[in-house]
């Protein structure tokens, strides 16, 4: 459905037809006039009429109905089409959830579509209706503002993630260790890569849109636009960073398994040990042989006792000594 659609003259709003299709004849015929409409989740059909007005290239307008698209940026004839990925987060089971912005940039309009519930866009346009001298830059300053505000988001979410992670951290290495640990790391790798699969592959949306020839981005949002990615590079660097500490502290999670097993396996044997000696003693004075050394004499039994006690002391002191037990 359409959730707003105004004109905007020289960086202010202003009124206009209610009817989308007259408001951007309005704008074309102002010179210094832009359509700033805002869809969300719209169907197919409702869609086939902004597509036939705006005349947006199809393949771009099924990508806006169907979503699920890649980061991207795509040059059409007409327009200029953009889709980012937004993360809303849930601290309470640690996932998040992916929606879409896609952003249309053609000759005096611009269009925002979104998906989801988590969309960051839902007090952009107040914002940035304060700020008339960016708008006065034309369709592509909304362009700006949804990747700055898009981007923006990613770095609280990274920060968020990194102390997460640094939890989870302590917890690995906490003397008395919970259960379940291995899976909560692979559960958070697998969050944080979700995270990344939003974030890197705008690096090299928001490169093209710093070159000179991009059409419908003036030169005067060139540095708005560097601002943007050299966030965004922040951005993946603070995602390699959290996917190589996970990595790490997953390696180390299973070290410690490995160790605690080797120190159990070494407890076991030394026990079985302990338990072999008078166990061999046993079974050999059992045997109950008519010349069996020692079989008749009345300290033989109490020997054989002691014998066992014996080497069972010292096997524990031993195994004491080395660590095993």
């Amino acid at each position: 459905m359409i959730v707003d659609c105004a004109v905007y003259r020289d960086g202010h709003r202003t009124e206009g037809p209610d009817d989308f299709s007259d408001a951007l004849d309005a704008a074309r015929a102002a010179g210094n006039s832009f359509v700033w409409i805002g869809l969300a989740e719209p169907t197919a059909e409702e869609f086939d009429l902004v597509t036939a007005e705006f005349g947006l290239h199809p393949l771009a307008a099924e990508d806006a109905v169907t979503a699920h698209q890649r980061p991207k940026l795509e040059e059409y004839q007409d327009a200029l089409f953009l889709v980012l990925k937004t993360i809303g987060y849930h601290p309470a089971d640690r996932t998040m959830s992916i929606g879409e912005v896609m952003v249309f940039v053609g000759d005096s309009y611009v269009m925002t579509v979104r998906h989801g519930s988590d969309s960051p866009l839902r007090k952009l346009r107040s914002e940035l209706e304060k700020q008339p001298d960016l708008l006065r830059l034309g369709p592509a300053a909304v362009l700006y503002a949804v990747f700055d505000l898009v981007v923006d988001s990613y770095l609280d979410l990274a920060t968020t993630l990194q102390g997460d992670l640094d939890e989870l951290e302590a917890d690995v290495f906490a003397p008395g260790r919970a259960q379940g640990v291995a899976e909560r790391i692979y559960a958070f790798k697998r969050e944080v890569m979700r995270f990344r699969r939003a974030t890197l592959p705008l690096q090299e949306p928001a490169a093209r849109l710093l070159r000179p020839d991009v059409p419908f981005v003036p030169e005067q949002l060139q540095p708005y636009l560097r601002d943007v990615a050299d966030h965004l590079t922040r951005v993946n660097e603070l995602g390699e960073g959290l996917d190589r500490l996970l990595s790490d502290i997953l390696n180390a999670n299973l070290a410690q398994v490995s160790v605690q097993q080797n120190n159990d396996m070494r407890k076991i044997s030394a026990w079985a040990a302990l338990a072999a000696v008078p166990t061999m003693i046993a079974g050999i004075y059992g045997m109950n042989f008519t010349h069996m050394p020692e079989l008749h004499q009345i300290w033989g039994y109490p020997a054989a006792l002691s014998l066992m006690t014996g080497a069972c002391v010292w096997l524990y002191r031993a195994f004491k000594r080395a660590g095993w037990l």
